[in-house]
């Protein structure tokens, strides 16, 4: 019988993550371990509130988990009946899942991608690094000390009211480097986007690549509008979760990022970047504020992927794990998840 704990790992930032729906100092994710003699895996859950996710619900649906049989799960079909009937939160399903896959790649002696039958990622990948909303008088002394100039790609957090000053200053700072802009649905409508987009798109030394998810998910037909009138390739984020009508989703948007914890498990995962693929979307995976054993879990996907932003361990004040590594904009990730420390684990009642 499999033996499955969880457990709250309390996560201090290192400045105040500020989106345009809300900022925090610090995070609450959840670790998940199964274990059998030798053999363990570990996986990491980042609630979202966008999903109505917390940290409570997702502790009271892994005991619910434990009560309907988690323990006597003896294949990855097992898994995947139980956590379709129970349907938890898909951060909560991705760690379940997660610690199940690195379980079982350790017992059969093969890597994840093996596992997974997806490519091997590259030695040394590349990440986009973050800039939160904030003033932008403070964007000069954020830029140095975080030393963003070494990342190949910056991702600016913007909303309407100060997403032009902060182009508008990390430009001066940092003229021509290669950025993509996240709205996490700030914008309205599509008319609106547009004289931001007119207003902003010749800032010397712009070099804008991507416009992630300015509208809500739920402006289709703006997305639709947007199309072929935006000047930068729109990426899906909070328009795809675990499931997408890709004939549609191809219509509004030209990329689509991937976020394990978003799509509820690596097989999902993997499942949406193919049929993104097949509908002709470029790909990205993407990641929340997670500890290294969250990124390195998404690296272990990212042969599919042709951008990843992955920096969310970077944020992390103090970063327990050292799973993951970055030099000079680019991620390492150690060949497999060992037995990790921090905090007692505790069955779930």
């Amino acid at each position: 019988m499999l033996h499955w704990s969880i457990s709250s790992l309390e996560l201090p930032l290192r400045f105040t993550w500020k989106i345009s729906r809300n900022a925090s100092d610090a995070k609450t994710n959840l670790l998940v371990r199964v274990g059998e003699g030798a053999h363990t895996g570990w996986g990491e859950a980042a609630p979202n509130v966008r999903y109505a996710e917390t940290p409570e619900l997702l502790l009271a649906q892994f005991a619910a988990l434990q009560q309907a049989g988690l323990g006597n799960v003896q294949h990855l079909d097992d898994l995947t009946a139980l956590l379709d009937a129970a349907n938890p939160a898909h951060a909560l399903r991705f760690a379940v899942e997660s610690a199940y896959v690195h379980y079982q790649a350790r017992k059969q002696g093969l890597s994840v991608p093996a596992l997974l039958q997806v490519p091997t990622p590259a030695a040394a990948v590349p990440t986009a690094f973050t800039l939160p909303i904030m003033e932008p008088g403070a964007v000069a002394g954020f830029v140095q000390a975080q030393g963003m100039a070494r990342f190949p790609l910056l991702k600016v957090k913007v909303n309407q009211e100060s997403g032009a000053d902060l182009l508008r200053e990390l430009t001066r700072l940092l003229p021509g480097h290669a950025l993509l802009v996240d709205g996490n649905e700030a914008w309205h409508d599509a008319d609106g986007l547009l004289r931001f987009v007119e207003a902003v798109r010749d800032l010397p030394g712009l070099n804008v690549r991507l416009l992630e998810q300015p509208l809500p998910a739920t402006c289709a037909d703006d997305y639709r509008y947007l199309h072929s009138r935006s000047p930068w390739p729109l990426i899906a984020d909070e328009s795809v979760t675990d499931a997408a009508d890709f004939a549609a989703i191809a219509q509004q948007f030209h990329v689509l990022n991937m976020k394990l914890m978003k799509a509820g498990g690596y097989h999902n995962g993997v499942r949406l970047l193919r049929q993104a693929q097949a509908h002709g979307l470029r790909t990205m995976i993407g990641c929340m504020v997670e500890t290294s054993l969250g990124i390195w879990s998404a690296l272990q996907v990212s042969g599919l992927a042709e951008v990843c932003d992955l920096d969310g361990f970077l944020i992390v004040r103090n970063e327990p794990y050292g799973l993951v590594h970055e030099t000079n904009g680019h991620l390492a990730a150690q060949a497999q998840v060992p037995e990790l420390p921090g905090a007692p684990f505790v069955p779930s009642t």
